[in-house]
């Protein structure tokens, strides 16, 4: 049975570096823990997303038990182009985890971004791009024992200090046969700083690979205003696409249309409870008032929360 699914998935898999071979800017769902989970992913390609990618997944666990790889990753055959965040330390943990699921994604990344203390003090996240030699070999890893030259290989960084550092980061990945590298254009410390768009476009102009440009883009102006400041190949959205998911269409606040192809896609899906009304209150959050937001965010079950979309916006 399993070599029928594999099947099916293949023959849906597509080759990422094809849109950034197409001319127009890629537009990108970030990684994000909890949310950008496959109903959220089949949202956000009804609007304009070129490219989804999961939330980060611990490797080791996925590879070592079938309850994570079921709890932690689902997918369908509309799911595509789609790449699956790692955070790893070691190549071959990475590699099995690559292996696993291959046949069902289009690409992996590694996470070498995530400034929590937890990923740090573990090995993984924004603490690798202090071991550029660890990512290379990572990286590197994965190209020799993954067969599919279509399956691609990111990572995803923050910047240091000292932007040098990055550059030869990026130089040595791009040297183990990185296919892209998005640049979170901040610091490890850096949370709510502005972020330094000047280092993208300089990471930019030193590589010959992709480079996606993410952090702080909220509209569909502010992505195309980041392509020209940084050159970027591509745009990458977390918060933006969580208050608007339909905001690569071009829409400057969520339409009542997505909010019902938001209900009709996660009641398919059997969303659990929590995630649905926490995504209706992110797109809700610029269209309501605060009195209709102190009823609507208190709502305890999926049932309560269609009656009040019935009652007040006719969804």
């Amino acid at each position: 049975m399993i070599g029928d699914i594999r099947e099916t998935k293949e023959c849906q898999l597509k080759d990422p570096m094809d849109l950034f071979h197409s001319g127009q800017v890629v537009k990108i769902c970030a990684p994000m823990v909890r949310y950008s989970k496959l109903a959220f992913r089949t949202l956000v390609r009804k609007y304009s997303c070129d490219l989804c990618y999961t939330p980060m997944i611990v490797a080791a666990d996925f590879v070592r038990s079938a309850k994570a790889r079921d709890s932690e990753f689902t997918t369908n055959k509309g799911d595509h182009p789609l790449i699956v965040q790692f955070a790893a330390k070691e190549a071959q943990v990475l590699c099995d985890a690559a292996r696993i699921v291959c046949p069902f994604a289009d690409g992996i990344d590694l996470n070498c971004g995530c400034p929590q203390r937890w990923a740090i003090s573990e090995g993984y996240g924004a603490c690798l791009i202090n071991k550029p030699e660890l990512v290379k070999d990572m990286v590197r890893h994965v190209r020799s024992q993954i067969d599919n030259p279509k399956f691609s290989v990111s990572i995803k960084i923050r910047i240091h200090e000292d932007l040098k550092r990055t550059v030869d980061l990026c130089q040595k990945a791009e040297a183990a046969g990185v296919s892209w590298i998005t640049v979170h254009g901040r610091s490890i410390e850096e949370r709510h700083q502005p972020v330094h768009y000047d280092a993208i476009k300089i990471i930019k102009q030193s590589m010959s690979i992709p480079i996606v440009a993410n952090g702080d883009i909220k509209t569909l102006k502010d992505a195309e205003n980041i392509h020209h400041l940084t050159e970027a190949d591509g745009v990458m959205v977390a918060r933006g696409l969580l208050a608007n998911p339909a905001m690569f269409a071009g829409y400057e606040e969520t339409p009542f249309q997505c909010i019902q192809d938001w209900v009709d896609i996660a009641l398919e899906h059997g969303t659990p409870f929590t995630c649905f009304h926490h995504h209706l209150m992110y797109m809700m959050e610029r269209i309501t008032s605060k009195q209709e937001k102190k009823v609507f965010n208190v709502l305890s079950s999926t049932s309560a929360v269609l009656d009040y979309l019935n009652d007040h916006y006719g969804v």
